[in-house]
């Protein structure tokens, strides 16, 4: 800080006048408006005493410049002391020069300085006289400047009331700072209305005051209304921004690129907004380590970047900042703060992990496996314990057998080199690997090559050993039809040292049918029963077991290849065949060949039998196909069991005769097929079903019933009076038909006996109607299946079934297909009285049921 100059001093006095001069004459060629400024006759260093608005002068102003050292102008107009200052007379002044670089404009404002107590004084002597034609109790602008020094009380401004004329008026104020907290800050004289402050004031904590002032008289009167008076606390620069953390830690990947962002710092400034107080800006102090500097800072927002790609973990893996934040736009008297910045550089795989050697060797017995035989190390400079220092191993070349195998060990780091597949020191005595080695995380450093490789020598050390069954399984071929005692080569071990089967013994410890035994010095085996293909197909395999002279063992399989011989001819497997005769003429049957397709199929199909014989006229054999062919029968064929020698013969002439049984069945599936005693007429079987079965029993109960009838009519003839049968005879004993209509008679009529079919069909009790047979006291009716109500059809000429009755020896039968004349018997006067009494009535209540149907 200067020292501060004597009041008195001579010269500068009349530098100051000097001065006062030239900024008058100044003031009268281009001058703005003159401001006067009250301040203590001593000044601080770097105090702010004023704010003078410098854009009601000179808007487009770029340049500012003072007349006086002693006083620096910043932007918005706030007027700082650069040092120390004793004002020497009562009134002191400087200009302040605006000018704009562009237009060559300049423009001048006239600043006067006056003592705070030659304003008082001044206001007291002309407190009589003053006269002001311009109405004064009107708000006045004040303000006061934070934490002033004084001398207090501090003399503010004067409220005054035109009634003080005529009037004697007395002034006092109310709020805040005068009769609420913060109490007796401001008060007023009740006489002449001068407003004081008593003490400094923080503006931080009271940036403004709200005062309410009255005029009144002696008596009480108020001559005007309440006047309010803000007063405005002009900010000094007495809060030094603070950083929103004492210490901030960031982290930037090691190799980043230039303007990559690390982090961002924040600070605040309790002072003003939005004036230079306030006025942030943010810098790297230091860094350290200090060279190279790599990393910079935005001065307004303060984001931190990198400014150069040099970072390297694998060099320095953390910087410190010292970082600084400054008001006043960054001014050197603007106050600071200083932070700590931590940067954590963070590991990316931009190094190789490679071998500590470039080469290996290592040994293991032959026949040794699942054990570590080598362990190779690596070196890899990227943080320990992370995918870009953890190690993958593989195996390059020199495991196309896969004997080796190489893992990572966790904990170390390490290849472990592995043998997972016998070795065989006769085949080789010596494995040379190639290995290679990466990272987990992918490799983002420089270099064209991301694997590093090493030699391993595996060198196989001799081992005496058993004898060597190789190959394991051993096949032999041997025709099916060999007589029992042939020799042939069998199962063959040797010595892997010598490569010889000299001394070695053979035993079969597996022969499921016990086929062929095993020479114990040879291994050759012998047939002991007759080989059938057929019997076991695919490959016969016997274990075998060689040994040595220590006892060493190894196992073997030899298998058997049974070559097919045509010995076998085609078979019919189905032996049993049914033909539904009435849905079907023929049935299709298979030939299979248990030999080889190549003594197999196409199959020959014919019927075994003479040219004459009872076989060839009953039955035909068509070829379907290589393997099948369809049989049917000849001529009408009656229902039963037949016997039809098949023979089958193959593409080599080998042929076999199947007996077939074949069914002619009355049936519509072969599973409904089943045979039962039956009646014969005229030698042919009838078969009958459960369902003709009770169409029997119900078409006996409806006879008994008719009989039943006859008699009760017969028993009223003997009074001697007409035939007359009940009138609900028919109702009581017969069901009333539900048809639409008769139906179509049909009338068969021969020497007086008359027929009649209701429409080919009678509806009656059980749904069937059957003819009867009377022989011998014994009588059947034939039904027909399926619940249709007609008489059956004669397949062979389709004429419907005549009714005969033959009178001889007392038999009566029911003849199909003859078309011949009906016959009648001594029976015909009884049964054409009942016909002729029923008949009519029959057809009443037909249609009296009619009518109750449709009613």
């Amino acid at each position: 800080m200067a020292p501060a100059r004597a009041p008195g001093s001579p010269s500068g006095a009349l530098c100051r006048q000097l001065l006062l001069t030239l900024a008058i004459l100044t003031f009268a060629c281009d001058a703005c408006k003159t401001v006067t400024l009250h301040v203590p006759a001593k000044l601080d260093a770097e105090k702010f005493i004023g704010r003078v608005n410098l854009k009601e002068c000179f808007k487009s102003a770029t340049l500012i410049h003072s007349s006086d050292p002693d006083f620096q102008i910043l932007e918005d107009g706030s007027v700082y002391t650069t040092h120390a200052i004793l004002l020497s007379s009562e009134k002191s002044s400087f200009t302040i020069l605006l000018s704009n670089t562009e237009t060559q404009e300049e423009k001048e404002i006239l600043v006067l300085l006056e003592h705070q107590t030659k304003v008082l004084k001044k206001r007291h002597s002309q407190e009589k006289v003053l006269r002001r034609a311009k109405r004064r109790w009107a708000p006045i602008p004040c303000s006061v400047p934070e934490n002033s020094l004084g001398p207090f009380p501090l003399f503010l401004q004067q409220i005054q009331s035109d009634t003080a004329q005529n009037y004697t008026i007395y002034y006092s104020i109310s709020g805040p700072g005068v009769d609420k907290e913060p109490r007796n800050l401001f008060y007023v004289e009740r006489d002449t209305g001068n407003l004081f402050c008593t003490a400094s004031i923080d503006r931080e904590t009271y940036p403004l005051f709200e005062l309410v002032a009255f005029a009144t008289t002696p008596d009480g009167y108020t001559p005007e209304y309440p006047l309010t008076l803000v007063i405005r606390i002009e900010d000094e620069n007495d809060n030094a921004p603070i950083f929103t953390e004492t210490s901030y830690s960031f982290e930037v990947f090691e190799n980043s690129k230039v303007g990559t962002t690390v982090g961002q710092v924040c600070a605040t400034d309790q002072d003003e907004p939005d004036t230079l107080h306030t006025r942030l800006k943010y810098s790297i102090i230091e860094q350290f380590p200090a060279l190279p500097t790599l990393f910079s800072m935005h001065p307004t927002t303060g984001v931190i970047t990198t400014s150069s790609s040099q970072l390297d973990r694998e060099l320095i893996d953390k910087y410190q900042l010292k970082i600084k934040v400054q008001d006043m736009d960054g001014q050197y008297f603007g106050l600071q703060t200083t932070a700590i910045c931590i940067i954590n550089i963070e590991d990316v795989n931009d190094n190789l992990p490679t071998f500590t050697r470039s080469s290996y060797v290592a040994s293991v017995e032959e026949n040794r496996i699942d054990v570590e035989i080598l362990r190779v190390a690596v070196q890899d400079k990227d943080l320990i314990n992370t995918a870009n220092w953890r190690a993958n191993y593989t195996i390059l070349k020199g495991n196309e057998d896969g004997n080796f195998k190489i893992v990572t060990d966790s904990q170390t780091n390490e290849g472990v080199l592995c043998v997972v597949k016998p070795l065989n020191y006769e085949e080789k005595q010596q494995v040379t690997l190639e290995i290679g080695v990466v990272n987990e995380a992918p490799y983002t450093g420089t270099s064209r090559s991301t694997t590093n490789m090493a030699t391993v020598t595996v060198n196989v050390q001799n081992q005496d050993e058993g004898p060597e069954c190789d190959p394991r399984v051993q096949i032999v071929r041997i025709k099916e039809n060999v007589p029992v005692g042939t020799k042939t080569i069998g199962y063959k071990a040797y010595d892997p040292e010598t490569r010889s089967s000299s001394g070695i013994r053979y035993k079969k410890s597996s022969d499921p049918e016990g086929w062929v035994d095993v020479d114990k010095n040879s291994g050759v085996i012998t047939i002991l029963k007759r080989l059938d293909r057929e019997a076991r197909s695919g490959v016969y395999n016997i274990s075998i077991i060689a040994s040595d002279k220590d006892g060493r063992t190894c196992n073997g399989v030899l298998g058997i290849v049974l070559e097919d011989v045509n010995d076998n001819g085609p078979v019919i497997r189905q032996r049993k065949v049914v033909i539904c005769k009435t849905v079907m003429s023929s049935a299709e049957i298979v030939a299979v060949d248990p030999d080889e397709p190549i003594h197999g199929p196409p199959f020959d199909f014919s019927l075994e039998g003479v040219s004459d014989s009872e076989v060839l006229r009953m039955w035909r054999l068509t070829k379907v196909n290589d393997t099948a062919a369809r049989l049917s029968y000849l001529n009408d064929l009656r229902f039963g069991k037949y016997t039809v020698p098949v023979r089958v013969t193959d593409r080599l002439g080998q042929s076999l005769v199947t007996q077939l049984e074949v069914i002619l069945c009355d049936c519509v599936t072969p599973n409904d097929c089943s045979l039962r005693p039956v009646s014969r007429t005229g030698n042919r079987e009838v078969i009958l079903g459960k369902w003709a079965i009770l169409a029997i029993l119900l078409g006996i109960a409806l006879l008994f019933c008719i009989l039943f009838t006859l008699v009760c009519g017969a028993t009223t003839g003997a009074d001697k009076k007409p035939k007359v049968f009940p009138d609900d005879l028919a109702q009581q004993n017969l069901i009333v038909s539900n048809t639409e209509a008769p139906g179509d008679d049909k009338v068969y009529s021969t020497n007086d006996f008359t027929t009649h079919a209701v429409g080919g069909s009678a509806h009656g009790i059980g749904g069937t109607l059957g003819s009867r047979v009377k022989n011998g006291g014994q009588e059947t009716i034939e039904m027909v299946k399926g619940g249709h109500q007609t008489m059956e059809s004669c397949q062979e000429t389709g004429h419907h079934h005549t009714l005969e009755r033959c009178k001889e020896g007392g038999q009566h039968t029911l003849d199909s297909c003859r078309g011949g004349p009906v016959a009648t018997d001594n029976c015909k006067y009884t049964y054409s009285e009942w016909y002729t009494y029923t008949q009519p009535r029959l057809g009443e209540e037909s249609i009296r049921g009619h009518t109750l149907v449709k009613n």
